[in-house]
């Protein structure tokens, strides 16, 4: 089956030879232009990549991407984010709300697949991996509900061990506190954000030293870090 890439721009011109060179490639490609059709579409055909404008009607492209990484069933879809917006604060927001590529327009379309292929085979190797997290001492075992460092099996509660988890399985990724109250506890209206802090508080507490990986970003939320 073909991998599934939702183009998302406004500009005719840029989806046709966007559209064009991504199905030479060998890719099933869908469009969309404006940020609330692909939301729609993203949410519908779930597919394995989005290319994303960020000057959009409607919805903007980072604000698609920061609702794309809130929600459980889009969270993990590869962002490209296409757009000519070339400063340095343009790029290092996109990456902060969760993109995983940035190229900015002119663009040359074979880099573009090139990028494309290179998140298409990350994802996969991730995904092969993604029940089972190992990061220095810290082994997280998702199907086995055991999380162990330096070999001592961590005593953690069911909401710790799936805060962890999540965590882990967005590593890089910035959670705010509201995300992780409705992902990790299924809190459908946001009451109280300091029960993240206390349970973060006491995760820690019981990782010891591998506490290091979970890296408070001040004023947001959690993250947790890659050595």
């Amino acid at each position: 089956m073909k991998p599934k890439i939702l183009v998302v721009d406004d500009e005719p011109d840029a989806v046709e030879l966007i559209e064009f060179n991504l199905k030479a490639a060998g890719f099933d490609v869908s469009t969309a232009s404006d940020g609330a059709e692909a939301l729609t579409k993203a949410r519908l055909t779930q597919p394995d990549l989005i290319v994303l404008d960020l000057m959009l009607p409607e919805v903007d492209g980072l604000e698609v991407c920061k609702i794309l990484r809130r929600e459980p069933v889009t969270s993990a879809i590869p962002v490209l984010m296409l757009t000519a917006k070339a400063a340095e604060i343009d790029r290092v927001l996109g990456f902060e709300l969760g993109a995983d590529d940035y190229v900015t327009k002119p663009f040359s379309p074979r880099e573009l697949v090139l990028r494309v292929k290179r998140l298409l085979h990350r994802r996969k190797s991730t995904e092969e991996l993604r029940n089972v997290f190992m990061v220095g001492e810290l082994s997280i075992d998702i199907p086995r509900h055991h999380a162990t460092v330096k070999g001592r099996k961590l005593d953690l509660t069911a909401i710790e061990f799936k805060l962890l988890a999540m965590l882990a399985q967005r590593r890089g990724r910035v959670q705010s506190r509201d995300q992780l109250l409705r992902d990790v506890w299924g809190y459908d209206n946001v009451i109280d954000t300091r029960t993240v802090d206390t349970h973060m508080r006491r995760l820690r507490e019981k990782l010891g030293r591998a506490s290091r990986y979970l890296d408070t970003v001040r004023g947001v939320g959690y993250r947790f870090l890659d050595e």
